[in-house]
């Protein structure tokens, strides 16, 4: 009995705090998302689940939906992909300094202020003045492209700089999986002679499921919420044709530039159920139940 109220006694703390940030900011958005609400007016009326409705005839939604999707799943496979090629690496070099160096170098970008970075991405990303249309011409002799000016080349442009500003995190975290798996599977596969390739498909990435699980995971909750680099290089209106709109930029345009609260919590509270669906069925998908 006196167990139980220790556990209760020192789980209490955690509790307040996750009802107190989680649970009622949920609740609460939903009540709002139910009212027309505006916090400039003295009087809201209770409108019920019209809100909802509405995102279904909604083609801004529909648009800024679409290119949430497509940024978050193709950001993570490519981050993934890229991080797990850069760790392997960075852990096979037999100096441990050399790879604490491209450690440091690799998460060098993750410090820097997401704002700051995105701003000089812009200047990066100029049609006539920046560096990428600069490579572009002179060494690969490629015409120069209006990158945030183009439809079709908004996204990528902000999938790439997100590339280059998140990856380091992962680096991390990947690289320190493979460091904690033991040297013994390695020993025995090079005394069978296999080679490097083989040993990265069939030991390090079957024991690295526990980190890759926990990776995948963080980055699809951080990408579904990524919103400073849509601001500045998609620009307020979302880029050519809403290109570079997604549901966070959404948000915020409707609450605080239409001041419409209750329809950006109905967005709000769409964006969390597609973040808690997704990051359970990958859970479900990439669970665990081994050690070594």
């Amino acid at each position: 009995m006196k167990s139980k109220w220790f556990v209760w006694v020192v789980l209490l703390p955690i509790v307040i705090l996750f009802t107190v940030f989680m649970v009622l900011p949920i609740a609460g958005g939903f009540v709002i998302a139910t009212f027309d609400y505006n916090p400039l007016r003295s009087g809201n009326s209770f409108i019920g689940l019209s809100n909802f409705v509405k995102l279904f005839s909604d083609a801004t939604f529909i648009k800024s939906f679409k290119n949430t999707l497509m940024f978050v799943f193709v950001t993570v496979a490519l981050n993934i992909t890229v991080c797990l090629f850069l760790s392997a690496l960075i852990t096979s070099l037999r100096w441990s300094k050399l790879r604490s160096l491209f450690r440091v170098l690799f998460f060098m970008p993750c410090v820097a202020p997401l704002v700051a970075s995105s701003t000089v991405w812009r200047g990066l990303y100029s049609p006539k003045y920046g560096l990428v249309n600069s490579f572009l011409e002179n060494v690969l002799h490629i015409p120069a492209v209006n990158w945030l000016g183009t439809p079709a080349f908004v996204m990528p442009a902000i999938i790439l700089f997100t590339l280059w500003a998140d990856m380091g995190y992962n680096i991390i975290l990947l690289s320190a999986g493979m460091d904690g798996i033991p040297s013994d599977f390695y020993e025995a596969a090079e005394m069978d002679g296999t080679n490097a390739l083989k040993k990265f498909f069939f030991i390090t990435l079957p024991l690295l499921g526990r980190t890759m699980s926990f990776v995948v995971a963080m980055t699809l909750i951080s990408h579904f919420q990524m919103f400073a680099q849509f601001q500045v290089l998609a620009g307020r209106t979302g880029g050519p044709n809403q290109a570079g709109n997604v549901l966070t930029y959404y948000i915020y345009k409707t609450a605080f530039q239409a001041k419409d609260m209750g329809y950006a919590s109905a967005i709000a509270l769409v964006l969390f159920a597609i973040i808690m669906i997704v990051t359970l069925v990958q859970q479900r998908a990439s669970r665990v139940d081994w050690g070594y």
